[in-house]
């Protein structure tokens, strides 16, 4: 029987990749369904509780964070993390997790990966990770966290100047192209999508704020309470449009500022 794979995260440039990867590693794998957010996810799951043998999952999504699914819904399956932070791993393995791959991972990780699902799950016989498999992994974690972009190589008119990560205020995105915005209301446009950017920006410095805006935590002024459960940022130096946090997201704000 062909291995069910259902896939869970919110990028579709992300879940492109993972599913061509999981093609090469097992031809005969089957992907059930790509799911973006938490409340598709707690949806399938309600109805198709058995149709997957194992969940790969983001834990930023763009409703909330995946770890919200487990709340609404008994997951039984499995689950391998994909992720670009580092800092969720125990609480991954508190739910189903038998797995922690940090982004950018290459295809040698995922089918390691799917090669300890097989080695814990054979027929109905199941074994999750016993803690000092745990304590490895987080060890692992620590000592090989990533390296976060700490400049960028802009064009300006006939120069190229570097940009300190540090400097920038926010990241705004508009008909495919993407502006960095300086403290001094400077903007250059860069070379990244909003997608990759939020893998190679420091998350403790950086939030991905919607689907326009990556903002920079120092260039917060006041926050805002606005309709429907939502919160508007206001930022220096202030953007052309509201910066808003959607009502799903404001748990993961809060908590990403308070940290």
């Amino acid at each position: 029987m062909p291995l069910r794979i259902l896939i869970i995260e919110d990028e579709p440039a992300n879940a492109r990749n993972l599913e061509f990867m999981l093609g090469e590693i097992d031809a005969t794998a089957v992907i059930v369904a790509v799911l973006p957010g938490v409340e598709e996810s707690v949806a399938w799951l309600q109805q198709h509780a058995q149709a997957c043998d194992v969940i790969f999952m983001d834990i930023r999504l763009s409703d909330g964070l995946s770890f919200e699914i487990f709340h609404k819904v008994t997951v039984q399956q499995p689950v391998i993390f994909v992720t670009a932070y580092d800092n969720y791993a125990l609480q991954a393995f508190k739910v189903n997790g038998i797995d922690y791959i940090l982004k950018p991972y290459d295809q040698e990780e995922i089918k390691q990966a799917l090669e300890k699902y097989h080695r814990l799950y054979t027929g109905s016989q199941t074994a999750l990770p016993d803690p000092l498999q745990i304590a490895q992994l987080l060890k692992s974690l620590q000592q090989g966290k990533p390296v976060y972009k700490q400049s960028f190589l802009v064009q300006f008119r006939e120069k190229l100047i570097p940009l300190d990560a540090a400097h920038i205020a926010w990241f705004y995105t508009a008909n495919e192209i993407v502006h960095a915005c300086t403290r001094e209301n400077k903007q250059y446009i860069i070379d990244y999508t909003l997608e990759q950017l939020q893998q190679q920006l420091n998350p403790q410095q950086f939030f991905r704020a919607n689907r326009q805006f990556i903002i920079q935590r120092n260039a917060i002024q006041e926050i805002d309470l606005y309709f429907n459960g939502r919160l508007y940022i206001k930022l220096s130096p202030e953007p052309g449009e509201k910066v808003l946090i959607s009502k799903a997201r404001v748990p993961e704000f809060k908590a990403w500022l308070d940290n």
